[in-house]
């Protein structure tokens, strides 16, 4: 519960440092309502939806209300999927207002001690340091593998922990080793001649826990032509930490990024989450008052680009695809369609796979209820949210359910699981699957050649 002083340091603190011409800028049109989640799960609670929110923090600007709990609750009750950026005819950039209004409650707040112990071990402690996630993603691997899992779940330890927690383990995917994890290589070849030149971003989570969709990037950007960079300092995007509320954390983590990429001659920066490419898209938003490093942060930003659009770019869609016949059905990461604006690209690779029937799934782009750790800290709002995506994919009937970021693709497995599609319908990246297709053909290829000689 804030105290009356830090209400008082709070609402000081928005007042010199909302955008008041931002929120100026929302005309309470209402266009945004439809697209928000938490306004249609809420039962259309106006301080639930974007509008509510920002006159809300009008409001607090104005010295109409004070910041209490009710308006720290709407904006943490907000997903973060910029949704409604699209359809608003103001263009108010509402994820920038979001996020400035997290940071001053969160720096102006003293929460509990459990909490601050938790946010200071995950936001200083744990992802800033890339060497840290590797230990801790190789203890996870450890729990996976030497049988500790299949103790925990058959003598029922996991029922103390919470429920949004024992879900989230039955999805975790199979980790890397730690010796994996460190023997990758920092200089790939294209597999013909080199058509582009660029620099992945290879992330923390995505480095580490999801290494294998790490490296299947990696071979799609040499099967489509692309010599590869991996700068060896680069490190978390900071995105977790410019939406929980930890701010100058996120800036120096993208000051650590801008340098370790900013020197290679390089034609794009590729990332394969749709999360992670949105925050380096707004390097420049989030450095703007410095102006040392405003213009380096544009130079970066303005390389950023999903792998989905440089293998169409490159005419990856052309090439020989082919799965077994499976009918495929695509979530849109947030973050990349609203952000990246990246929803076309996608799509058409998937419907270049031969033995995909592709069906679009209503909604496709509604936030799956993710959002970060969003489905962790507000796990019913969530789970309200993927039940209903759920129900949007069983009407595609879908066996596949594919996305392009690993929040959404861990929401997605979840989902399964609690619709008890185990077994019948699978959730996998967009690039696991577009390399599956990629071998798949090569196989078929090399099958015929042995009919045709034999």
């Amino acid at each position: 519960m804030t105290t009356k002083i830090e209400r008082a340091l709070i609402q000081k603190a928005f007042q010199e440092r909302m955008d008041e011409d931002e929120l100026m800028n929302c005309m309470r049109c209402g266009f945004c309502l439809p697209s928000c989640p938490t306004y249609i799960e809420s039962g259309r609670q106006e301080a639930q939806s974007p509008r509510g929110r920002i006159a809300l923090m009008k409001a607090v600007v104005d010295g109409l209300i004070e910041p209490d709990e009710e308006v720290e609750r709407a904006l943490h009750l907000c997903l973060g999927c910029r949704a409604c950026e699209p359809v608003c005819p103001s263009g108010v950039r509402y994820g920038h207002l979001l996020e400035e209004a997290r940071d001053i409650i969160a720096q102006h707040k003293k929460m509990p001690l459990p909490v601050r112990l938790i946010r200071k071990l995950v936001f200083a402690g744990l992802f800033p340091h890339q060497e840290r996630m590797r230990k801790a993603t190789a203890l996870l691997g450890w729990y996976q593998r030497s049988g500790l899992r299949t103790l925990a779940r058959k003598t029922g330890l996991l029922r103390l922990l919470p429920a949004s927690f024992r879900q989230m383990e039955r999805v975790l995917p199979d980790v890397p080793t730690a010796k994996e994890m460190k023997n990758r290589p920092h200089r790939f070849n294209p597999d013909d001649a080199v058509k582009k030149r660029v620099a992945f971003f290879a992330g923390c989570l995505m480095d580490t826990m999801f290494m294998a969709t790490n490296d299947a990037t990696l071979r799609l950007l040499q099967l489509a032509g692309c010599e590869v960079i991996i700068p060896p300092s680069q490190g978390c995007c900071g995105a977790l930490h410019g939406h929980g509320g930890e701010k100058e954390m996120a800036k120096e983590l993208a000051k650590r990024n801008i340098a370790a990429f900013e020197q290679l001659d390089v034609d794009y920066i590729v990332t394969n989450a749709g999360g992670c490419g949105a925050f380096l898209l707004e390097y420049e938003h989030l450095l703007k008052d410095d102006p040392e490093w405003r213009g380096r942060a544009a130079a970066f930003a303005a390389k950023v680009k999903d792998i989905s659009e440089v293998l169409v770019e490159l005419g990856f869609h052309q090439r020989p695809l082919r799965v077994a016949p499976q009918t495929v059905t695509y979530q849109d990461s947030c973050h990349l369609r609203n952000v990246m604006k990246t929803a076309a690209a996608p799509r058409r690779l998937l419907r270049a796979i031969d033995g995909v029937e592709f069906r679009e799934m209503k909604d496709a782009d509604r936030c799956c209820g993710s959002a970060g750790i969003y489905n962790l800290v507000e796990p019913e709002m969530s789970m309200q949210i993927l039940d209903y995506k759920m129900e949007m994919a069983k009407q595609t009937k879908a066996t596949t359910i594919v996305t392009a970021n690993p929040g959404c693709l861990l929401q997605m497995k979840l989902g399964i699981e609690r619709a008890g599609l185990s077994g019948s319908v699978r959730a996998v990246h967009i690039v696991d699957l577009l390399l599956e297709a990629a071998e798949g053909a090569q196989a078929a290829q090399g099958e015929e050649r042995i009919w045709q000689t034999s």
